[in-house]
């Protein structure tokens, strides 16, 4: 390694590389200040970090670095078993881990030909539905922190340690879930598990409206959020954005309605839509969505019916044949999506994740530009990131 060599690699592990190589915006005028949003801000929600360039406290230019917390799941999908990659899943989105973990094992279903029981599609229903709650629950309480309300995340957090006690029962975790399981679930719902869900789905329903009272009514709040962060259809549709993202700026784009999966057509419920693209809106969007939630969860209940909850007839080891496939669910911030191409062995060929954090954060970077750094912050909260998902 030659001295210049070394120069570089000591940059690039200081961080002082990504800011050295920083093209100034052309736009600047006079002095401006290059400033490190993370890896360690309690705005980034993990270890992003964000090399913006600021006129005063105006945002001239803005840049997502990533890089920080990669695990190369990937790569570990083609060195494990099907079945040994199922623990992965729980760990790219830990937040909304049920739905990463449907979307991994209806894909090898799909490839492998595995038929599903009806209770089991049903289970799925419930647990990914309250696991979803959860994850808006924490997005919630943590937005309104990194603007500056401490208060509200007490109350997420209380609700949503209501939904870990009831996932703990089936699953056995409270955060990263491994319970899908090629063919079904790794266990059925107990009469507890019933009793606790239908429980929560009238507390939750009484309490959003405190939530509207104390929270999204706050003169406050709405200062920090409407008009602010506006992002057109054109603009999320070019990034491929997907989620309460996409759907805050007014476009009624939902995996479980437009491409049915799973027994969701059996199911009435809306697709919450904005209409302005701003931050208020995306925050109305997965308020609302709790609710369509509730209403899902209740109707499953309602009819959820008996038998199997794991196909007996799924072998201890699968092998799918040689092919290719693709399969998405709607997770809590967006689009997943898992192709896999098989070479009819025990492990995958190759396999591929579409986490929609990715698409979401990047245009940030357009979406903040002219925008206050404390705007920004707002911004960048609005869009429900979780680092390990995109930095997988």
């Amino acid at each position: 390694m030659t001295p210049s060599d070394n120069t570089t690699m000591q940059n690039i592990l200081s961080g002082d590389y990504y800011t050295n190589n920083f093209t100034l915006s052309p736009a600047a005028e006079g002095d401006t200040l290059v400033l490190n949003l993370g890896p360690q801000h309690p705005s980034t929600h993990g270890v992003l970090r964000v090399v913006v360039e600021l006129d005063g406290e105006y945002i001239l230019k803005a840049e997502p670095v990533l890089g920080y917390i990669h695990r190369m799941h990937e790569k570990m999908g083609e060195v494990k078993t099907y079945a040994q990659y199922l623990p992965n899943m729980g760990r790219v989105d830990y937040l909304h881990a049920l739905a990463w973990n449907w979307a991994y094992v209806a894909a090898v279903e799909k490839l492998a030909g595995v038929a599903v029981p009806l209770r089991a599609e049903y289970i799925r229903v419930i647990t990914c539905e309250l696991n979803r709650i959860s994850s808006h629950l924490l997005w919630w309480g943590a937005y309104l922190l990194d603007l500056g309300a401490f208060t509200p995340i007490l109350y997420a957090f209380a609700d949503r340690e209501k939904i870990m006690d009831i996932l703990q029962i089936v699953t056995g975790s409270r955060l990263t879930y491994c319970y899908y399981r090629f063919g079904g679930v790794s266990a059925d719902i107990t009469p507890d598990f019933i009793d606790m869900t239908r429980e929560f789905v009238g507390y939750m329903r009484d309490r959003l409206p405190m939530y509207k009272t104390f929270v999204t009514e706050n003169m406050i709040l709405r200062g920090r959020c409407v008009d602010i962060g506006v992002l057109s259809k054109e603009m999320a549709v070019r990034y491929g954005a997907t989620g309460p993202v996409l759907r805050g700026s007014g476009v009624a784009h939902d995996t479980r309605k437009i491409e049915p999966y799973s027994i969701y057509d059996r199911f009435d419920f809306d697709i919450p839509v904005g209409k302005n693209g701003d931050a208020m809106d995306r925050y109305d969007v997965r308020i609302a969505e709790i609710q369509e939630s509730l209403r899902i969860i209740e109707q499953a209940l309602a009819t959820l019916p008996a038998g199997d909850y794991l196909n007996p007839d799924v072998p201890e080891r699968i092998t799918p044949p040689k092919g290719e496939v693709y399969f998405a669910v709607e997770g809590a911030r967006g689009k997943i999506g898992i192709y896999i191409v098989s070479d009819g062995g025990i492990k995958p060929y190759r396999l591929k994740l579409r986490a929609p954090g990715f698409s979401n954060l990047h245009l940030f970077a357009e979406l903040s530009q002219g925008t206050i750094l404390a705007d920004a912050v707002s911004i960048l909260g609005s869009l429900d990131l979780v680092i390990p998902e995109i930095d997988r």
